[in-house]
């Protein structure tokens, strides 16, 4: 679980199945997670196995960070967890809708 589990993995990893990205597509793509925030987990995620990193031989450096086939076997298994984000935060809405309001005394 430690692979995609965490509050960004499984966000870098969506926008990363949609094609190759570089680190500050990334970093405007995801705007509340910090540069050095992302640079562990991008790390991580290299670590792991989900995902490349190429560097390319220019002034100033480009790389990119592309998904692995690993990680695109791990797509069903995020939408699932997106999906079941999406209900649990649906429920949650509809039961504080639900919850009783004591009138001021």
């Amino acid at each position: 679980m430690s692979v995609i589990g965490g509050l960004w993995k499984p966000t870098i990893l969506v926008n990363l199945l949609m094609g190759k990205k570089r680190f500050m597509e990334l970093s405007r793509l995801i705007p509340d997670a910090t540069q050095r925030v992302l640079t562990q987990q991008l790390r991580e995620l290299e670590a792991d196995g989900m995902i490349t990193r190429r560097v390319f031989p220019e002034v100033p450096p480009r790389v990119e960070y592309e998904a692995t086939s690993l990680a695109r076997s791990a797509a069903p298994i995020i939408a699932s967890l997106r999906d079941w984000g999406n209900e649990f935060r649906a429920n949650q809405q509809r039961l504080s809708e639900l919850e009783p309001h004591c009138p001021a005394e």
